[in-house]
C-alpha cells in the first residue's frame, strides 16, 4: 500500500543543495523537508529511508550547466536548436539539456522495487498554476511559490520565514508525485531509462 508521496529536488552538481520532501497520502501533510548536497547524502537518504516500497518517487531534472567557452553560452544552451544531422559537432555536450548525475543511482533503486519518476520542475509548476512572472527561482519567485504552495494548496505548515528554493520544488514533486497516484499523469519522455511525467 503506497503511504508516502516523496519530492526529490536535485541539484546539478554538489555545491548546489538538493531539497527533499516527503508526504503523508492520507493526511496530506508534510512530514519531512530537509537539504542534500552530495551524492552519498542523497544516497544514504533513501538507504535509511523506511518506507522505499510504499512511496511514490519523483525526482526533478536539473539543467545540465557545464561550463562551456563562455558565458553567453552557458545562458543560450537551453535555447538553441538541436540538429540531428551527424554532421554537426557536439563540442562541450551542447545538445545535452539536463544533468546526468544520479541517474545510475535511481535506476538502480527502481531495480530494486522502488516507484520513481523524473519530472522537470518549470514544465510541472505551469500544470499546476505555480509559475511566476518572475525570473525564475528568484528571490520574488521564491516568495510567490512559497505563499501559493501555502494558500492555495494547503500546506499550512509551512513557515512564515523563506524555504530553500530546492525544498520548494520538492513540494512539488510531491504534489507530482500524488497527482501520479490518482491517475492524472503521463509519460512525456524518457531520460537514462525512467519515465518523465507531468500532470495530464
Amino acid at each position: 500500500m503506497i503511504t508516502h508521496a516523496v519530492g526529490l529536488s536535485l541539484g546539478p552538481v554538489s555545491s548546489v543543495e538538493s531539497g527533499v520532501a516527503v508526504r503523508e497520502i492520507q493526511s496530506g501533510k508534510l512530514i519531512h523537508l530537509d537539504k542534500l548536497y552530495s551524492m552519498n547524502d542523497i544516497t544514504l537518504f533513501f538507504d535509511n529511508y523506511p518506507s522505499l516500497k510504499n512511496s511514490v518517487i519523483c525526482v526533478s531534472l536539473p539543467w545540465d550547466n557545464t561550463m562551456m567557452d563562455g558565458k553567453w553560452r552557458v545562458l543560450s544552451k537551453p535555447y538553441q536548436m538541436i540538429h540531428t544531422l551527424g554532421h554537426f559537432p557536439n563540442k562541450d555536450n551542447w545538445m545535452q539539456r539536463f544533468s546526468t548525475r544520479g541517474s545510475d543511482f535511481f535506476k538502480t533503486l527502481v531495480e530494486n522495487g522502488a516507484d520513481i519518476s523524473r519530472f522537470e520542475v518549470y514544465l510541472t509548476r505551469q500544470k499546476f498554476n505555480l509559475y511566476s512572472n518572475y525570473k525564475e527561482r528568484s528571490s520574488a519567485d521564491c516568495k510567490f511559490l512559497q505563499a501559493a504552495l501555502k494558500f492555495e494548496y494547503g500546506f499550512d505548515e509551512l513557515p512564515t520565514n523563506m524555504l530553500p528554493v530546492a525544498q520548494l520544488e520538492a513540494i512539488v514533486g510531491t504534489m507530482l508525485a500524488c497527482a501520479k497516484l490518482d491517475n492524472k499523469t503521463n509519460k512525456i519522455f524518457d531520460f537514462k531509462d525512467l519515465d518523465v511525467i507531468n500532470l495530464v
